[in-house]
C-alpha cells in the first residue's frame, strides 16, 4: 500500500502542534484501515493535554484500531515520561502496521521501531522522511545541537535597510506581511530582542489576532546588559519574560536551554543578530523584502567577517511567496556553514 497521502495528512497534523508541544516535539498521527480509510487521527497538543499524537489517535479510532495500520510523522517513544511509552500503547490497541517518517534521534525516548517488532507489529520507516524532517526542524536541530533552534525575522527594503538615517522604520513591510509575521510569532516557543530594541521600540512581543486552540502566549527574551524601563510593554502579564543580562550569547543558550524551548524567532536588530550570525548561531532566515529603497539607514546585516566574494554567506533558499507586493522568502542558514 502507498501510504504517502496519509502520511501527508499527518505532518499536516503535526503542524497544528507548533507552539504547543515545547518541549516535545511536533508529532502527527493517521490510523487507516485495510482499505484505506481513515479511522483516526491526532497531533500532540501539550497545551491541551499530555497525550501524545499517537494516544490520541487510538482514542479517536476507539475499537477500529484494532488490526489497522498507524501513520506518524516520528518513531513512537519507547520511555515512560508525563505518559507511558506509545510503542505499548499501539500494541496494546492491536495496531498491526506502524509506518514512521523519521527515526527518533533522543536516545532517552528512542527505541520505538524495535519495541513494536518484538511485540509483534509490523514497522516501516522513512516514508516522506524529508518533509517530516523540516516540518519539526526545530525540535530536532534542539536535539541534534543542544540548543533551540533559532529563526531571524527581518522586514527590509530592497537595498537591504530596516531603518532610515534619522531611526524611523515603520512601517518598511505592509499590514499584511504584518499580519503574517503574527503566525510565524504563533508557531514559535520564544521571541527574542535586544535591549536596544526594547529602548527604541518597546515592543509587546505578543502575537496579534485569533489564534484559537492556545492557552499561553511565547516567551518573551531580552538580552543586553542595558537597563530596561520598568514601563516596558514586555514586563506585563501578557505572558512571562526571561530577561538574561549579558552579551555573552553562550550564558544566552544556556538560559534558554533550561526552559526547554525548541523554537525561537529573533526579532533583534542588526547587532545582535549578527553577532548570533557569526556564531553559527541562526539557522533560519525568513525576510518581508517591501518594493521601495532608502539608500541610506541600518541595514539588517552588520560587518561578520566578509571581506572578499569568495568569503560570503550563501543561503539555501527554500521559498518565498509575494503578500500584496511585499516578498516573503525563507532561507536554511545552517546547511551552507
Amino acid at each position: 500500500m502507498d501510504y504517502t497521502v496519509a502520511m501527508q495528512r499527518a505532518i499536516a497534523l503535526s503542524q497544528k502542534g507548533l507552539g504547543k508541544t515545547s518541549p516535545n516535539p511536533i508529532v502527527g498521527a493517521v490510523i487507516i484501515n485495510s482499505d484505506g480509510q481513515v479511522v483516526g487521527e491526532g497531533f500532540h497538543d501539550r497545551m491541551r493535554s499530555p497525550d501524545h499524537a499517537e494516544v490520541v489517535a487510538i482514542n479517536a479510532a476507539g475499537v477500529k484500531a484494532k488490526g489497522a495500520t498507524m501513520v506518524l510523522t516520528l518513531e513512537p517513544c519507547n520511555h515512560t515520561g508525563a505518559t507511558g511509552p506509545c510503542s505499548k500503547a499501539i500494541a496494546d490497541a492491536g495496531i498491526s502496521k506502524v509506518v514512521y517518517a523519521v527515526n527518533d534521534p533522543n536516545l532517552k525516548a528512542a527505541g520505538g521501531a524495535q519495541a513494536l517488532r518484538e511485540m509483534g507489529v509490523q514497522v516501516e520507516s522513512g516514508v516522506l522522511e524529508s518533509e517530516a524532517a523540516y516540518a519539526n526542524r526545530a525540535w530536532l536541530t534542539k536535539i541534534e545541537k543542544s540548543r533551540p533552534f533559532f529563526t531571524w525575522k527581518v522586514a527590509t527594503t530592497l537595498d537591504g535597510k530596516v531603518a532610515a538615517t534619522d531611526g524611523t522604520s515603520k512601517w518598511i513591510s505592509n499590514e499584511k506581511s504584518r499580519n503574517d509575521v503574527q503566525s510565524l510569532r504563533r508557531q514559535a516557543d520564544a521571541i527574542l530582542v535586544g535591549t536596544n530594541t526594547v529602548i527604541t521600540d518597546d515592543p509587546h512581543l505578543i502575537p496579534r489576532g485569533d489564534f484559537p486552540g492556545f492557552t499561553a502566549n511565547p516567551l518573551r527574551v531580552v538580552c543586553g546588559e542595558q537597563e530596561l524601563p520598568t514601563s516596558s510593554k514586555i514586563f506585563d502579564n501578557a505572558g512571562p519574560t526571561l530577561q538574561v543580562k549579558s552579551k555573552d550569547l553562550a550564558v544566552l543558550v544556556a538560559e534558554l536551554n533550561k526552559t526547554g524551548v525548541n523554537h525561537v524567532l529573533v526579532e533583534a536588530g542588526p547587532t545582535l543578530a549578527t553577532a548570533m550570525l557569526k556564531l553559527g548561531l541562526l539557522d533560519e532566515l525568513v525576510t518581508y523584502q517591501a518594493p521601495s529603497l532608502l539608500g541610506q539607514g541600518k541595514s539588517f546585516v552588520t560587518d561578520f567577517g566578509a571581506s572578499t566574494i569568495d568569503q560570503r554567506l550563501v543561503l539555501d533558499h527554500i521559498s518565498s511567496e509575494v503578500i500584496d507586493g511585499d516578498v516573503k522568502s525563507t532561507y536554511a542558514i545552517g546547511k551552507a556553514q
